[in-house]
């Protein structure tokens, strides 16, 4: 246990120093993580909302705040290249988001294109049925995409890697907003100070 708990402040550690610099990216870390937190709780009750919330607000807050706002170059502060970070992370790193989002945003598309989605649902007749399909197909990506990656890394690392990982993504939420609650006032003062410099 005592290596699990360590393996997992070590992933988080990695998280952190290499792709939550920005104040911005902080901030929009905690929208994502209290709008994970909601999601958390609707998902026994409401999956599809859940996935609605989880993919619409978490992910899109989240997922700009690492493409938009954290150097894509060389880390100073850590004394590595874009290409190091990207090695060592566990997870998805933004390669593999790429193609995750990008999964993610062609499913609209081919439920527009195609509202039985070959044969997988009944053809939606209106706009809420078009947007539980929309749910459902994103709840099924999220669960999926975690599951792929965590199964992944069994093979890759071990068992315990994809283990870790799994738990650290389940709790980053709460981890985020222990983090990072005090971003938004910073980013503030930040914003201010740097008006009147």
């Amino acid at each position: 246990m005592k290596d699990f708990l360590r393996a997992l402040e070590t992933q988080r550690w990695d998280d952190h120093r290499f792709y939550h610099h920005s104040l911005v990216n902080q901030t929009l870390h905690l929208i994502s993580a209290v709008s994970f937190l909601t999601a958390y709780a609707f998902m026994f009750s409401d999956p599809v909302n859940a996935a609605l919330i989880g993919w619409m607000v978490s992910m899109v807050t989240r997922q700009s705040g690492h493409f938009f706002f954290e150097p894509l170059g060389f880390d100073e502060e850590n004394q590595v290249s874009n290409e190091y970070k990207e090695a060592v992370k566990v997870g998805y790193n933004l390669k593999r988001k790429v193609v995750l989002l990008s999964i993610w945003a062609f499913i609209p598309v081919a439920l527009y294109l195609n509202p039985t989605l070959l044969g997988l649902f009944d053809a939606h007749t209106n706009m809420d049925g078009y947007i539980d399909h929309v749910g459902k197909m994103w709840l099924a990506l999220g669960v999926g995409g975690l599951l792929f990656r965590t199964v992944h890394l069994f093979f890759l690392r071990d068992v315990q890697t994809g283990l870790v990982w799994f738990t650290k993504i389940l709790t980053d939420p709460y981890h985020d907003i222990k983090l990072y609650h005090k971003a938004p006032l910073l980013l503030l003062r930040s914003i201010v100070s740097r008006q009147h410099a």
